[in-house]
């Protein structure tokens, strides 16, 4: 029997994609985020609803690069990285951002930002405009509450999309639970199983987080709407306007994350953002194809530079390739690098997912990012992470868990301990059974995200 729920889902908000099917329905999005990793989800989301016919319209920091048919954007100038003091930058280059500047950002740093995008030119010209409309708005999950203004003056249904797991005030605007003693929140490098301690800390930081939001940072958010949005007299608080949303999308995945209890209108994508491999660039393909006793692939990510990390950490990892007899593909981002051994390839930019899907590749050294290892559990390729920041170390703790990987401790990285972690994975067949053993769950879903 159809779960009731399921079907209001679909009628409030995806009934629109579904009407005027010759011309498709009108969709706008609003993506502020300045992450890359962000915009890869989003991005794969409204390239899709265009390719099907849909009129989109989309908010962002990253433009597309090339020509999508039905696709309009209208992209956003001001960044965060433009309001962060050296200090903070530097703590971030290195790797070493402490919970008060994080803290700083969440709920001071990102109100700033959300004035300043409002007041932009072409976000005005949209708040304005008289003769607009839109069928559905997508909006992302993210310190970005002010533009939440749009809802009410389209008058659409609204689909918030997270791109990782999500906080537990998120299941708030659908009436999703969020038991504090076996779902861990996502910057704690808590499991499922916790004790009475962990239990306690779980729930501490998860209430303080939900009243400090409610209580400092909602209000802020509403001001800055009111500011902006200052023609709509009828304009409701932003707390009514999250509580319309009809639909939670989450870059999440049963086969990747650790039991909670989700009501049908919370829908796990994890994965959107994963496609079919495509053929690797010839020097890449010839590289691993060569690679008789395989290859490790070594990034961390497109937020943290692998030639910012410290130079004590470059150190270590060159020591250590240089005794293994794989063959390493390194994501590195300037055009030097001294002391490179014989056996490491350098590479600005590497197609992460389809090298990964390469029969050769034996390892991936990351940073532990959910997109990483969404595209490692699909491509069954297991990990050494060595997390940084945000839900990275939770992400990892799942992967020891789960028998698919070993973690690193990032302030603690010497070429014993990257020898050992190397030798571990490489020479231990568990590991690389249990992540074939998790993209085969991963993979076996009636339909794709």
């Amino acid at each position: 029997m159809i779960n009731a729920n399921l079907l209001w889902c679909v009628r409030t908000a995806l009934l629109p994609l579904l009407m005027n099917v010759c011309g498709g329905a009108k969709i706008l999005g609003i993506f502020p985020s300045h992450s890359r990793s962000h915009a890869i989800i989003s991005s794969a989301l409204m390239r899709e609803l265009a390719a099907r016919g849909h009129h989109v319209t989309v908010l962002s920091m990253h433009p597309q690069v090339d020509n999508v048919g039905n696709y309009t954007d209208i992209v956003l100038k001001s960044s965060l990285l433009d309001l962060l003091d050296n200090e903070t930058k530097l703590g971030m280059s290195r790797m070493q951002m402490g919970i008060v500047q994080m803290f700083d950002v969440f709920f001071n740093l990102d109100l700033v930002l959300c004035d300043l995008q409002l007041q932009e030119e072409s976000v005005q010209e949209l708040v304005h405009s008289k003769d607009l409309s839109f069928d559905l708005i997508i909006v992302e999950a993210f310190n970005n509450e002010c533009f939440l203004g749009f809802v009410h003056k389209f008058q659409a249904p609204l689909i918030h999309i997270c791109t990782f797991a999500g906080f537990d005030f998120m299941g708030h605007w659908v009436g999703n639970p969020n038991p504090y003693a076996y779902v861990p929140s996502p910057i704690l490098k808590f499991r499922d199983k916790m004790n009475f301690w962990e239990r306690m800390i779980n729930t501490i930081l998860g209430t303080s987080f939900i009243l400090v939001r409610n209580h400092y940072y909602l209000p802020r958010q509403n001001a800055i709407m009111r500011k902006h949005f200052n023609d709509s007299n009828d304009l409701p608080e932003l707390s009514e306007i999250e509580h319309r949303t009809s639909v939670l999308f989450v870059n999440q995945h049963l086969s990747t994350s650790y039991p909670k209890p989700l009501m049908p209108s919370i829908v796990q994508v994890g994965g959107i953002h994963v496609k079919p491999p495509k053929k690797l660039p010839q020097d890449i393909q010839s590289y691993l194809d060569e690679a008789s006793e395989g290859a490790i692939f070594f990034s961390m990510g497109s937020n943290v530079k692998s030639s910012e990390m410290p130079e004590g950490t470059i150190d270590a990892l060159i020591k250590a390739f240089s005794k293994v007899k794989q063959r390493v593909l390194w994501k590195w981002e300037t055009e030097t690098f001294p002391g490179r051994p014989s056996n490491v390839k350098l590479g600005k930019w590497l197609p992460q997912a389809d090298i990964l899907a390469h029969p050769n590749t034996r390892l991936f050294m990351t940073h532990g990012g959910l997109l990483s290892m969404q595209e490692a559990i699909d491509r069954g390729v297991p990990v050494v992470g060595i997390p940084v920041f945000g839900d990275q170390k939770m992400n990892m703790m799942w992967a020891v868990s789960q028998g698919f990987g070993v973690s690193m401790d990032f302030n603690n990285i010497t070429s014993e301990s990257v020898s050992e972690a190397l030798s571990e994975v490489l020479g231990n067949p568990r590991y690389r059974e249990n992540s074939q053993r998790l993209s085969r769950i991963f993979r076996d879903q009636p339909l794709t995200p």
